[in-house]
């Protein structure tokens, strides 16, 4: 099974972590964004994200590790639009605060895991079976 997680820089280690335990249970890595060489120019922002968007489209799952930046959210749209399995994370319950979620966050097609990053890796590869 292939996957992606996507997140914000602040949330690297936590993507790392969550990508590490993934692969060392046989799932497939679309691609690390955690260390892209640096963005420096416009170009190579173009680089970086078609190899997201190809990464996404590699998927066969996608993770969104809250909270999540602006990449994350079009990633978010790219998976839904292509009807990707799309696994929600937060810590906590603050993703359903009315006040400060998104609308996206509460579609059927979005599994929403809240809890510890273990449990999500056990829940995700429980549902993957």
């Amino acid at each position: 099974m292939k996957f992606y997680v996507a997140s914000s820089f602040k949330n690297i280690e936590k993507v790392r972590y969550v990508s590490e335990q993934l692969k060392h249970l046989g799932f497939t890595h679309t691609y690390d964004w955690t260390n892209p060489g640096g963005a420096l120019t416009l170009e190579r922002l173009k680089e970086i994200g078609q190899q997201e968007r190809n990464a996404v489209i590699e998927a066969d799952l996608v993770i969104v590790i809250l909270p999540a930046g602006k990449g994350s959210h079009i990633e978010l749209g790219i998976a839904l639009g292509l009807g990707k399995k799309v696994y929600l994370y937060a810590p906590d319950d603050e993703v359903n605060n009315v006040e400060t979620t998104s609308t996206f966050y509460q579609l059927d097609e979005i599994d929403q895991y809240i809890g510890t990053l273990d449990e999500l890796i056990d829940y995700v590869t429980a549902n993957c079976k």
